[in-house]
Protein backbone atom coordinates (compact mmCIF):
# COMPACT_ATOMS: atom_id res chain seq x y z
CA UNK A 1 0.00 0.00 0.00
CA UNK A 2 1.44 3.38 -1.07
CA UNK A 3 1.39 6.37 1.65
CA UNK A 4 1.86 10.28 0.66
CA UNK A 5 3.08 12.99 2.99
CA UNK A 6 0.60 15.34 1.15
CA UNK A 7 -1.47 18.70 2.37
CA UNK A 8 -5.04 17.75 1.99
CA UNK A 9 -6.78 20.71 2.93
CA UNK A 10 -9.23 21.84 0.52
CA UNK A 11 -7.90 25.44 -1.39
CA UNK A 12 -10.88 27.10 -2.97
CA UNK A 13 -9.60 31.04 -2.70
CA UNK A 14 -9.12 31.10 -6.45
CA UNK A 15 -12.66 30.18 -8.05
CA UNK A 16 -14.88 32.56 -9.58
CA UNK A 17 -17.67 34.13 -7.70
CA UNK A 18 -20.95 32.29 -8.35
CA UNK A 19 -23.62 34.36 -9.43
CA UNK A 20 -27.65 33.77 -8.16
CA UNK A 21 -29.65 32.43 -11.27
CA UNK A 22 -27.30 31.22 -13.90
CA UNK A 23 -26.34 27.77 -14.03
CA UNK A 24 -22.75 27.07 -13.26
CA UNK A 25 -20.60 23.47 -14.27
CA UNK A 26 -19.59 22.24 -11.20
CA UNK A 27 -16.35 22.67 -10.31
CA UNK A 28 -14.23 19.28 -10.01
CA UNK A 29 -11.28 19.01 -6.84
CA UNK A 30 -9.45 16.09 -7.30
CA UNK A 31 -6.43 15.17 -5.04
CA UNK A 32 -3.02 13.62 -6.28
CA UNK A 33 -0.15 12.10 -4.00
CA UNK A 34 3.30 14.33 -5.60
CA UNK A 35 5.36 11.98 -3.16
CA UNK A 36 4.90 8.08 -2.57
CA UNK A 37 6.27 7.03 0.45
CA UNK A 38 7.54 2.88 0.44
CA UNK A 39 5.98 0.13 2.46
CA UNK A 40 7.16 -0.56 5.90
CA UNK A 41 8.67 -4.33 5.59
CA UNK A 42 8.75 -5.98 8.69
CA UNK A 43 11.21 -8.93 9.96
CA UNK A 44 10.58 -11.99 8.18
CA UNK A 45 8.84 -10.28 4.97
CA UNK A 46 10.16 -12.52 2.95
CA UNK A 47 9.66 -15.62 4.39
CA UNK A 48 6.03 -14.43 5.46
CA UNK A 49 5.72 -14.16 1.49
CA UNK A 50 6.15 -17.68 0.99
CA UNK A 51 3.15 -18.42 4.06
CA UNK A 52 4.81 -20.56 6.30
CA UNK A 53 2.01 -20.54 8.23
CA UNK A 54 0.12 -23.04 5.61
CA UNK A 55 2.71 -25.33 6.07
CA UNK A 56 2.45 -24.81 9.76
CA UNK A 57 -1.24 -25.58 9.66
CA UNK A 58 -0.88 -28.96 7.53
CA UNK A 59 1.89 -30.15 10.04
CA UNK A 60 -0.57 -29.65 13.15
CA UNK A 61 -3.37 -30.97 10.91
CA UNK A 62 -1.63 -34.35 10.33
CA UNK A 63 -0.33 -34.12 14.01
CA UNK A 64 -4.24 -34.86 15.02
CA UNK A 65 -4.17 -37.61 12.15
CA UNK A 66 -1.36 -38.97 13.43
CA UNK A 67 -2.23 -39.01 17.14
CA UNK A 68 -5.63 -40.61 16.17
CA UNK A 69 -4.24 -43.13 14.83
CA UNK A 70 -1.85 -43.95 17.80
CA UNK A 71 -5.19 -43.79 19.52
CA UNK A 72 -6.51 -46.39 17.27
CA UNK A 73 -3.74 -48.39 17.37
CA UNK A 74 -3.53 -48.61 21.17
CA UNK A 75 -6.99 -49.09 21.52
CA UNK A 76 -6.97 -52.26 19.50
CA UNK A 77 -3.30 -54.28 19.62
CA UNK A 78 -1.24 -55.06 22.48
CA UNK A 79 1.15 -53.34 23.65
CA UNK A 80 3.96 -55.55 23.30
CA UNK A 81 2.56 -56.55 19.43
CA UNK A 82 4.25 -53.88 17.72
CA UNK A 83 7.19 -51.17 18.21
CA UNK A 84 4.99 -48.45 16.64
CA UNK A 85 2.33 -49.72 19.79
CA UNK A 86 5.53 -50.19 22.42
CA UNK A 87 7.12 -46.96 22.04
CA UNK A 88 4.09 -44.64 21.60
CA UNK A 89 5.37 -43.54 18.09
CA UNK A 90 2.10 -42.41 16.27
CA UNK A 91 1.46 -40.06 19.61
CA UNK A 92 5.05 -38.63 19.96
CA UNK A 93 5.62 -37.89 16.58
CA UNK A 94 1.85 -36.50 16.39
CA UNK A 95 2.42 -34.46 19.70
CA UNK A 96 5.56 -32.72 18.25
CA UNK A 97 4.18 -32.21 14.74
CA UNK A 98 1.55 -30.34 16.81
CA UNK A 99 4.16 -28.27 18.29
CA UNK A 100 6.13 -27.24 15.60
CA UNK A 101 3.03 -26.11 13.56
CA UNK A 102 1.75 -23.71 16.49
CA UNK A 103 5.43 -22.39 16.26
CA UNK A 104 5.49 -22.14 13.22
CA UNK A 105 2.15 -20.42 13.02
CA UNK A 106 3.25 -17.73 15.77
CA UNK A 107 6.37 -16.71 13.66
CA UNK A 108 3.53 -14.17 11.83
CA UNK A 109 3.32 -12.99 15.66
CA UNK A 110 6.56 -12.96 16.89
CA UNK A 111 9.37 -13.00 14.21
CA UNK A 112 12.29 -13.59 17.50
CA UNK A 113 10.53 -17.57 17.03
CA UNK A 114 12.53 -18.09 13.79
CA UNK A 115 15.59 -20.14 15.49
CA UNK A 116 13.58 -22.03 17.71
CA UNK A 117 10.90 -23.19 15.30
CA UNK A 118 14.25 -24.24 12.63
CA UNK A 119 14.98 -26.20 15.93
CA UNK A 120 12.00 -28.16 16.35
CA UNK A 121 11.44 -28.87 12.67
CA UNK A 122 14.75 -30.22 12.72
CA UNK A 123 13.91 -32.55 15.97
CA UNK A 124 10.77 -33.92 14.03
CA UNK A 125 12.48 -34.86 11.01
CA UNK A 126 14.95 -36.47 12.96
CA UNK A 127 12.20 -38.09 15.20
CA UNK A 128 10.09 -39.29 12.10
CA UNK A 129 13.43 -40.77 10.60
CA UNK A 130 13.94 -42.75 13.74
CA UNK A 131 9.85 -43.51 13.64
CA UNK A 132 10.13 -44.97 10.32
CA UNK A 133 12.99 -47.26 11.09
CA UNK A 134 10.71 -48.74 13.83
CA UNK A 135 7.94 -49.32 11.94
CA UNK A 136 10.09 -50.51 9.11
CA UNK A 137 10.88 -53.23 11.16
CA UNK A 138 7.37 -54.09 12.63
CA UNK A 139 6.41 -53.96 8.61
CA UNK A 140 9.77 -56.74 7.93
CA UNK A 141 7.98 -59.31 10.31
CA UNK A 142 4.46 -59.07 8.80
CA UNK A 143 2.55 -62.40 8.32
CA UNK A 144 -0.95 -62.55 6.91
CA UNK A 145 -3.08 -63.00 9.98
CA UNK A 146 -1.85 -59.59 11.18
CA UNK A 147 -3.28 -57.99 8.03
CA UNK A 148 -4.89 -55.18 10.14
CA UNK A 149 -1.62 -54.05 11.19
CA UNK A 150 0.26 -53.47 8.40
CA UNK A 151 -2.37 -51.13 7.04
CA UNK A 152 -2.53 -48.88 10.19
CA UNK A 153 1.17 -49.24 9.66
CA UNK A 154 1.64 -48.28 6.73
CA UNK A 155 -0.64 -45.48 7.17
CA UNK A 156 1.20 -43.79 9.83
CA UNK A 157 4.77 -44.66 7.43
CA UNK A 158 2.70 -42.31 4.85
CA UNK A 159 1.78 -39.66 7.36
CA UNK A 160 5.73 -39.67 8.57
CA UNK A 161 6.35 -38.86 4.76
CA UNK A 162 4.32 -35.97 4.54
CA UNK A 163 5.64 -34.86 8.15
CA UNK A 164 9.11 -35.34 6.89
CA UNK A 165 8.07 -33.32 3.27
CA UNK A 166 6.37 -30.21 5.71
CA UNK A 167 8.91 -30.22 7.82
CA UNK A 168 12.15 -30.02 5.36
CA UNK A 169 10.37 -27.25 3.24
CA UNK A 170 9.71 -25.22 6.37
CA UNK A 171 13.68 -26.05 7.44
CA UNK A 172 15.13 -24.91 4.17
CA UNK A 173 12.46 -21.43 4.16
CA UNK A 174 13.51 -20.62 8.02
CA UNK A 175 17.85 -22.02 7.29
CA UNK A 176 17.67 -19.09 4.61
CA UNK A 177 16.06 -16.73 6.59
CA UNK A 178 18.07 -16.75 9.21
CA UNK A 179 21.19 -16.87 7.20
CA UNK A 180 20.07 -13.81 5.64
CA UNK A 181 19.51 -12.33 8.67
CA UNK A 182 22.78 -12.78 10.39
CA UNK A 183 24.46 -11.46 7.38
Amino acid sequence: MACADVDMDIHGGDEAPRLPGRRHPPIMQHYQASELMPDNIGPLHDLLQKQPAVLGSLQMMSGLLSVGVGILFAATQEINHSLLNLFRVSHMTGLLFIIAGVVSNLLFKYPALLPVSLAVNCGCIIVAVVSACLIGVDLADWTPENDQLWRMELLELCLLGLEVFLSAILCFWFSKEKRAKST
